[in-house]
């Protein structure tokens, strides 16, 4: 009888056991980590956010080194390098390269700097080989790359510049990740145009041009946009080398492309070429649409530039000799009182106006403002030439003589100037007259000013046309965007369905 249930007790705790066994084997889906490896991961955090700390009091930047360096060396200990290390080198780089900076400002030691210079290089090495190794993703090693790059690019120390982008570019090969490689590259010829090294821009763009082509050797439709950035560039190297021939042909071949959805920032360089190329063309109708294109490209991406094409859009409505007001529509109003577009504005009264008194007491008013940009203080010549003219053939209309010391009182200039300006509208068949050495008297054909007359009317009607198809435009878009709507629209729902 003991014997039984003995038996029957130790068969009842063999099922038992075999029951908490089969809950045990079964899957419910949980993940269980190591509570060791738990722990590092959080000492490793832990050191990372300690370290950061030290940050805020500059005199702690080098324990803040050590501290980042130690996140590094415990992530390399455990065998798994990943984000907190990651992280960390970012740190350590830009510390480095601070004290780079600061270096070669205060200190005249040179030993000291190229110290500084290596320790930063060594410290984008161990930073690269995250890359390398993908211990993390490529979208965050682009951000990481790209803010560096972007800090480096406003650092004036030429050597460490160029030892940087030859280490990254060493590691950041096409075959490696290519979407990087491409804007590594251009970045590299942002600096090349600020160093003004033409040479060596030129055999980069050279690459980055051979990048954007198919087996066939012909520009991939699917690389439109690199190819836009890449003519961007070129654009700014031959706009700085007075290149006009290059322009064109850039200019042309940046409007062919169809197969592109590039930056607001690529648009406005291009479009911005364009406006200086038909000012040099004297078309200046073409301009001004061109340099508006320009405003609103760089207006969408929420650059500065837009100030300066506004600018330049000024001009050549007053080059243009329009009486449309370049301020008439909706995203150029608000820049209307802005302090560096406001002596343009102010010239665009005088101008209309024709005073030529106001006129130029507001350049010399705003000589700095104006002087400053080079592309605008080499057509203030041209402006004056037509404000003049205008008050000119406004004093001779009534006349079929004038004293040449009457007209120079009015047009505030010496009797040689004018003498020079009068020679000039009679060679460009502006005016048709005779300048009488012996009596000193402008003779005049009264027929031409008749002519004159009706020249300026036409100029006018195309001002307003101009205005009318930038208006027109402006609608085409909108209808343009509101019918993609209403077609994105369609295709959902038909999806839903």
């Amino acid at each position: 009888r003991d014997f039984w249930f003995r038996q029957k007790n130790l068969s009842q705790r063999k099922r038992k056991n075999s029951i908490i066994m089969s809950d045990m084997d079964e899957d419910y889906g949980f993940e269980y980590s190591d509570e060791e490896q738990d722990e590092e991961q959080v000492d490793v955090e832990n050191q990372y956010y300690n370290a950061k700390g030290l940050l805020e009091n500059p005199e702690d930047f080098e324990k803040a080194i050590e501290a980042f360096t130690a996140v590094v060396t415990m992530e390399d200990e455990s065998g798994q390098p990943g984000e907190w290390g990651f992280k960390a080198m970012k740190q350590v780089v830009k510390l480095r390269l601070k004290g780079c900076a600061d270096a070669s400002i205060s200190t005249k030691e040179e030993e000291k700097k190229k110290k500084n210079v290596a320790l930063a290089i060594e410290s984008l090495g161990k930073l690269l080989t995250y890359v390398d190794s993908k211990a993390v993703t490529k979208n965050k090693s682009e951000k990481v790359l790209n803010s560096l790059l972007e800090t480096m690019n406003q650092m004036e120390d030429r050597e460490l510049l160029e030892q940087f982008y030859e280490k990254t570019l060493k590691t950041m090969t096409r075959e490696a990740n290519e979407r990087l490689w491409f804007k590594i590259q251009l970045k590299l010829c942002k600096l090349w145009l600020k160093w003004q090294n033409f040479a060596a821009m030129g055999k980069t763009l050279k690459g980055l041009r051979k990048s954007c082509e198919d087996e066939s050797g012909n520009y991939a439709a699917s690389k439109g946009t690199q190819l836009l950035e890449v003519y961007a560039m070129e654009i700014q190297m031959y706009t700085e080398q007075k290149n006009t021939k290059k322009l064109k042909e850039l200019y042309r071949e940046s409007l062919a492309i169809k197969s592109a959805i590039p930056h607001p920032r690529i648009l406005g360089i291009i479009r911005e070429c364009g406006g200086k190329m038909h000012i040099a063309e004297r078309n200046f109708g073409d301009a001004a649409t061109d340099f508006f294109e320009a405003f609103k490209s760089y207006d969408e991406a929420g650059l500065p530039r837009r100030v300066v094409c506004l600018k330049y859009l000024v001009l050549a409505n007053m080059l243009m000799q329009s009486d449309v007001d370049p301020f008439g529509s909706q995203e150029a109003k608000p820049f209307q009182s802005n302090e560096e577009v406001k002596a343009m504005t102010d010239l665009v009264q005088a101008y209309q106006a024709n005073d030529i008194t106001s006129f130029e007491s507001l350049l010399e008013k705003h000589k700095k403002s104006i002087s400053e940009d080079a592309f605008v203080a080499e057509h203030i010549q041209a402006l004056l030439d037509n404000v003049r003219t205008q008050v000119l053939l406004k004093t001779v209309r009534p006349y079929s003589k004038v004293k040449l010391p009457h007209l120079s009182e009015e047009l505030n200039i010496p009797e040689k100037e004018l003498e020079s300006l009068l020679v000039n509208l009679v060679l460009d068949d502006v005016l048709d007259a005779k300048i009488n050495q012996v009596t000193g008297m402008l003779e005049i054909n009264r027929e031409s000013i008749a002519d004159a007359s009706e020249q300026e009317k036409e100029q006018q009607e195309e001002g307003k046309k101009l205005q009318k198809k930038r208006v027109e435009s402006e609608y085409d878009a909108l209808n343009k965007w509101s019918n993609e709507i209403k077609r994105t629209q369609g295709i959902l729902f038909a999806n839903l369905c």
